[in-house]
């Protein structure tokens, strides 16, 4: 296939890149330029999608992979330019589109949130406002869009966390990193709690299979095709990083009463007995319970998690970060405090 790649320079579409390139697709890539250092045997294409679009005229391709659709109107324009240019429109999307993560096992006829594109508009026309405030919603309207204007030609997929090398979150690297340094380390709430993460090797592989076959619809996409816990996970962060470390769980209540921040602090937790904010009514028990048999069905399959943490280590440690770098996990001294405080009780 000619495949266009709309962002393609960072996480998965780096990723999805290199596996398009394996299977000797054609690959072209759209974006602003400032991180395609190390991209080799694809065509770049410089430009905006905030602008019109003006350097893909004249131009073909038999799919499109959308990574960096997020704004409304960027989807909106882009959608409308490429509809006689392509024959089938992959965009990722997310879970949070969904109106909330109460329900276990949700899948993709859960109600997502509305927003209009007018609203949308308004709210993104300052593009250093606070609009990842509207992520969700935002995301569930740029599928609407994509659909409305390529009608039968959309492959919409729903992923949750993704990991694998490149992750500029630092979810998953945070906890590699933390069992190397060793010692005693605080993980969040029960050890049979689960957990969901996507290799973003395996979602390149399904998605590339996908469009060849040029198939359509919504997908969840997060994984694995069992039920993790994190005390699995956790042991297989163990295993990879190859360290002598004493795991002490520390129950939700405790961490809230600490003000610990859910999903920045601690990755890869959410409470299951708490409300995440204020505003909401029940806890999101839902959130790593998402339903993927639609997925699993249709060919989506996962390689062993010790191999995607091995790949992911292997890469964290050409990083060498200062704490102060880090974009998720706790910091040194606020877990001896709250170790302190666990021996205590």
């Amino acid at each position: 296939m000619k495949i266009l790649v709309l962002g393609g320079s960072r996480f998965l579409g780096r990723t999805f890149v290199k596996e398009a390139l394996a299977q000797n697709h054609e690959v072209t890539i759209f974006n602003r330029g400032f991180q395609n250092a190390g991209l080799k045997d694809v065509e770049i294409i410089t430009g905006n999608r905030f602008g019109n679009l003006k350097e893909l005229k004249d131009r073909y391709w038999d799919a499109v992979l959308d990574t960096s659709g997020f704004i409304p109107y960027t989807v909106q324009n882009t959608t409308d330019f490429l509809k006689d240019r392509v024959n089938h429109y992959t965009f990722i999307s997310s879970i949070s589109v969904y109106k909330d993560w109460v329900p276990e096992n949700l899948d993709e006829n859960y109600p997502v949130l509305e927003m209009s594109l007018e609203e949308a508009n308004e709210l993104s026309k300052d593009a250093n406002g606070p609009i990842y405030e509207h992520y969700g919603h935002f995301k569930a309207l740029c599928e609407r869009i994509a659909e409305k204007n390529m009608p039968g030609r959309v492959l919409n997929v729903r992923v949750g966390q993704l990991i694998g090398p490149n992750d500029y979150t630092d979810r998953v690297p945070y906890w590699l990193n933390r069992m190397a340094r060793g010692g005693k380390v605080l993980v969040p709430g029960k050890p049979e709690r689960r957990v969901q993460v996507i290799d973003i090797i395996d979602l390149s592989r399904w998605i590339l299979k996908m469009m060849g076959a040029r198939s359509i619809g919504t997908f969840n996409a997060t994984g694995p095709d069992y039920s993790l816990t994190m005390k699995e996970f956790v042991d297989a962060c163990i295993k990879v990083t190859g360290t002598d470390v004493e795991i002490v769980w520390a129950d939700e209540t405790f961490l809230l009463k600490q003000k610990v921040a859910p999903w920045t602090e601690m990755p890869l937790w959410v409470p299951e007995n708490s409300p995440l904010s204020p505003e909401l009514e029940e806890p999101l028990r839902g959130a790593f319970s998402i339903n993927i048999e639609k997925a699993v069905q249709n060919g989506l399959t996962f390689r062993p998690l010790e191999e995607s943490l091995q790949g992911i280590y292997e890469w964290e440690k050409t990083r060498n970060l200062s704490e102060g770098e880090w974009k998720s996990g706790m910091l040194v001294e606020k877990e001896k405090k709250l170790l302190t405080l666990l021996s205590k009780k």
